[in-house]
């Protein structure tokens, strides 16, 4: 290694014999390197070294027989190479300053020269300006002698004109003064290029930054140039000013207010000042106080509601010749275990109702199905059970025919009632379906008897609605059933415009875990495309795909089709109403519209409006009990259906919150509002993910599934009625009478009596009646017979009775004795 390379020479430790050395760097690498071993060369000076060295010190340089002691001959050539650099450098050094002191000083001499050149010209140009005067004071003195001379002689002045050429000889002398106007000529020239110029943005400016300060901007040089233009084409022409239609709505940003009129925000801010409202920029002002301020800037005015942002989805009259014919809905109803899903299933030749649990039909289907004779009918088939009313009633709503499904041996029921008054608020036609006729203990008969009670005559009862014998297990009466259906929809006449914006109504809606928000939509005018972009209820979206009833993909599903319908932003709630819009931006204002809308209509709901209101809800709720809970569904539809049965559950002192229900898979945000809250979590037919268990476990959140609503509803009854307090019952267990009073030094007063009826009980309350009067009710503090205390005296025997805390007790009194047992209640 050499000595000049500024690193650390390896050494050996390891003794002077060994040759190779391990080098180690980071990350663990090694290297192993070969070390030549040298032995340190000692110089030993001679007795008289020092001497000569010290003497001779100065003259180091002189020969390598002065040298220090220990130095070597490369050493010494190395220190004497070193001293003849030093002297180099400071010789070049030294002509450098001399250079740069001749340069200065050039620097000074052609500063002084320029600045005696300018002093020159300057006093130059003083003479050639005094010189000017002095001419033109000359000629003005000779022109007035001229002038008196003409006065004075007249012959005299053809010999004026001869004498001018002294003047023009004079005056040809100062010919600096022409050069000088040609240079004032061109620096004005030059200045005047500069200011024109000096507006405009060059590469440079551009690629440099704003130096200088602030730039001016496009709009504002184009406006100096559009003047410059206006006042070389003829001054200055006042603009014609343009008058706006502005729309307002009920409250609008200043900012926007002067956009829309295309106005300055300085100005509008300025007359919004002088009406005496000291505002920003950003503020919102009433629609009142900027019609004003439009009015003042002479623009007109045109007030919009938000509500406007709806109109573009109003409904649209379609012309006659547009109209084609269209299936029929048709939707199954009936009470609950009547047959409605097997009887679909039959007539679709399929089995869901196996796949539903507990037997019963929990969620609203769509399907579609295509008959013998080629007609196409859509079908939904709807719960039974109470707690799914709001589905049985938007399937009535959207349906053309109503099939109500009656068991013949079990008749008329509570879901039967109620589905024939949905048919009838919906007014669609009825055709009546007496199921299970294959049963032993079948009576058909009775069925139409009992529907005569409301209002609903069969034809075999000599009425206008047509019913129909059927069995969904052998497949009796499934033809004439089709047929009746098919007749009832040619009366109809049911008919659609498929070559329009699409409109539908949502039948189900739920939250896929794979495919996200997904609404199952009944199309009842239009045709709904791949692509489409639509606004349902709150929400909006883009038609990602379009799946019919048998899982396959389609393009477009036309009117009176089910379809399950992709692409949503989120979860609709069922009912809701699908419109296609024209573009993502109406569809996301109607969306925004309506779910402020329906916020604040939650808020006004809920909230006290006045104070006398809020200490009356306090009052209220300060004796009611309640179970919060969290419910999460499958669906929308059964979601809304647990709700609204958890809102039914309760009483004057216990009833059940739902703190939150929706749609999808138990989340660990539920979790966290279930704990903050002190609510169980219930799952329909959904499950907790895997960090919600771990979220649930270690905060001891209780969450519970199930799969039937029956299971669900009568588990949160029971939970509601565990928080009623328990009934204290009274059982009178005895009486006595008071026959004498006697005082026991240390007791008090202890009251002889005979046990008239029953017992009396050491444990039990007692009542003192006076005149058939309560005077006293709390608990004995002594009772004894005889001379013993005992716990409780027969019927017919004599004891002694002190009260506790109580002594006005009077003979022929009586004492009521009773026990309390505390009843558990339930809800009923």
């Amino acid at each position: 290694m050499s000595d000049s390379d500024g690193k650390k020479t390896l050494g050996l430790r390891g003794g002077p014999r060994s040759g190779n050395v391990k080098q180690s760097f980071s990350h663990g690498r090694t290297k192993n390197v070969v070390v030549e071993t040298k032995r340190k060369r000692v110089v030993v000076p001679k007795p008289g070294a020092a001497k000569t060295s010290g003497a001779g010190g100065g003259a180091a340089g002189s020969g390598s027989g002065r040298r220090p002691a220990g130095i070597s001959d490369a050493e010494m050539d190395r220190r004497l190479k070193a001293v003849q650099a030093a002297k180099a450098r400071e010789a070049e050094e030294a002509a450098a300053r001399v250079a740069e002191e001749k340069a200065r000083e050039a620097e000074r001499e052609r500063r002084r020269a320029e600045a005696e050149a300018k002093e020159r010209a300057e006093r130059e140009r003083e003479e050639a300006l005094k010189a000017r005067e002095a001419e033109e004071a000359r000629r003005a003195a000779e022109a007035a002698a001229a002038a008196k001379r003409a006065a004075a002689a007249p012959a005299a002045e053809e010999k004026a004109p001869a004498r001018p050429k002294p003047a023009q000889r004079e005056t040809a002398a100062p010919t600096p003064r022409k050069t000088d106007r040609d240079r004032d000529d061109r620096n004005n020239r030059g200045r005047n290029e500069e200011s024109r110029r000096s507006g405009k943005l060059t590469l440079n400016q551009a690629l440099s930054g704003a130096e200088g300060g602030r730039q001016r901007s496009m709009a504002a040089m184009k406006r100096k140039q559009e003047r410059a233009r206006q006042k070389a084409m003829g001054g200055d022409q006042p603009r014609e000013k343009v008058v706006r239609n502005v729309q307002l709505p009920e409250a609008i940003v200043v900012s926007e207010l002067a956009n829309r009129m295309s106005e300055r925000v300085a100005d509008v801010v300025k007359e919004l000042m002088k009406m005496g409202m000291m505002v920003t920029q950003n503020q919102t002002i009433d629609a009142d106080t900027a019609e004003l301020i439009i009015e003042e800037f002479g623009h007109e005015v045109t007030r919009v509601s938000d509500a406007d942002v709806e109109d573009v989805i109003n409904e649209i009259e379609d012309s006659e010749e547009d109209l084609t014919s269209r299936p029929p809905v048709i939707t199954i109803m009936g009470h609950v275990d009547h047959g409605k899903t097997s009887l679909l299933d039959a007539i679709r030749q399929t089995k869901v109702t196996a796949g539903e649990a507990g037997g019963i039909t929990q969620h609203i289907g769509a399907y579609q199905i295509e008959t013998k004779d080629g007609a196409v009918l859509s079908f939904l088939d709807t719960p039974g059970h109470a707690a799914f009313t709001s589905m049985r009633s938007r399937g009535a709503q959207v349906t053309d025919i109503v099939v109500l499904v009656v068991a013949a041996d079990d008749a008329v029921m509570p879901q039967t009632i109620e589905a024939i008054n949905h048919a009838k608020a919906a007014e669609v036609p009825m055709i009546v379906a007496i199921n299970k006729i294959d049963k032993p203990d079948a009576t058909p008969d009775k069925v139409r008897t009992d529907l005569l009670q409301h209002e609903v005559i069969v034809e075999k009862m000599s009425g206008d609605v047509q019913d129909v014998e059927v069995s969904a297990i052998t497949g009796q009466g499934l033809d004439d059933l089709l047929e009746a259906i098919a007749l009832q929809a040619e009366i109809l006449e049911l008919k659609a415009n498929p070559d329009r914006a699409a409109q539908g109504a949502v039948i189900e809606a739920q939250l896929d875990v794979g495919r996200g928000p997904v609404a199952t939509v009944l199309v009842q005018k239009g045709t709904l495309k791949q692509g489409d972009i639509f606004v349902v209820g709150e929400q909006y979206g883009k038609v990602r795909a379009l799946i019919n009833d048998k899982g396959e993909r389609v393009k477009e599903a036309g009117p009176s089709v089910p379809v399950e319908v992709l692409g949503l932003n989120g979860t609709p709630e069922a009912g809701d109403v699908l419109n296609v819009t024209q573009n993502e931006a109406q569809a996301r204002e109607i969306a925004e519209y309506r779910e402020q809308a329906a916020k604040d209509k939650r808020a006004a709901a809920g909230a006290a409006t006045t104070l006398e209101q809020l200490m009356a809800n306090a009052k209220a709720d300060e004796n009611v009990s309640e179970l919060p809970i969290l419910v999460k569904a499958d669906v929308q539809g059964s979601a809304e259906a647990i709700s609204q049965a958890m809102e039914k559950i309760g009483n004057d002192e216990v009833r059940v919150r739902v703190l939150h229900s929706g749609v999808g898979a138990i989340t660990e945000t539920d979790v966290g509002l279930a704990e903050a809250s002190g609510a169980p979590v219930f799952g329909f037919n959904v499950r907790a993910n895997a960090s919600a268990r771990n979220t649930a476990n270690q905060k001891g959140v209780e969450i519970r599934y199930y799969s039937v609503i029956y299971d669900l509803v009568d588990d949160v009854k029971a939970a509601a009625s565990g928080l009623l307090s328990a009934e204290i019952r009274e059982n009178f267990i005895g009486y006595a009478e008071i026959r004498e009073v006697f005082k026991v030094s240390g007791v008090g007063k202890v009251a002889g009596c005979l046990v008239t009826e029953g017992v009396a009980r050491r444990s039990a309350g007692v009542r003192l009646l006076r005149d058939n009067v309560v005077i006293h009710e709390g608990t004995l503090k002594t009772l004894k017979r005889f001379k013993d205390e005992v716990a409780e005296v027969q019927s017919g025997q004599e004891c002694g009775m002190a009260f506790e805390n109580y002594d006005d007790i009077r003979p022929q009194d009586v004492i009521e004795i009773f026990e309390r047992e505390e009843v558990t209640r339930t809800l009923d």
